[in-house]
């Protein structure tokens, strides 16, 4: 299976007060733009030599630390607590910078549980609010820390100079 995380940007952004957990409430618009990485899934033979279940390979852009600590990784071994997965391949190919507040590695990890979900046939419907933010192909607008989404229309355009 091959899908395509998509990046996103921030529209506006108004930090309202910090948490007493360390994170900050925040106000924004999430608007989804035409960058993506691309994650390839395959199921690894019984006879591949691996320690993981999760063998993640990631091209293109070097991401700081080891690849167990990926958000790939981890949404892989939050599922496998929960549900009986295969051992997989997972090639991640980094298009969206890291670090740039572009949302690549929450995209990365939204996907990631998407695409599981459809191969193993898990049936969630809701999958969590880390998903459904990048899945929704819309603008959205966010309060707190990406727990209470809604939509918003947007209307972006350029007007025409009379020069």
């Amino acid at each position: 299976m091959i899908t395509f995380p998509n990046a996103k940007i921030n529209l506006g952004l108004d930090i309202v007060e910090k948490r007493p957990d360390g994170y900050h409430n925040l106000e924004t618009v999430f608007y989804p733009i035409p960058l993506t990485d691309v994650i390839e899934i395959t199921e690894m033979h019984d006879e591949f030599p691996s320690d993981y279940k999760c063998n993640l390979n990631v091209m293109n852009i070097k991401i700081e630390g080891d690849a167990q600590s990926n958000l790939v990784v981890k949404a892989y071994n939050k599922l496998s607590q929960q549900y009986s997965l295969p051992r997989i391949h997972a090639h991640l190919y980094k298009r969206i910078p890291t670090q740039a507040g572009l949302g690549g590695g929450s995209s990365d990890c939204a996907f990631m549980i998407k695409a599981l979900n459809d191969i193993a046939k898990l049936g969630m419907k809701a999958i969590s609010s880390c998903a459904d933010d990048f899945l929704r192909i819309m603008q959205e607008k966010f309060t707190a820390i990406g727990e209470n989404g809604h939509s918003v229309m947007i209307q972006i355009g350029i007007s025409e100079s009379s020069d």
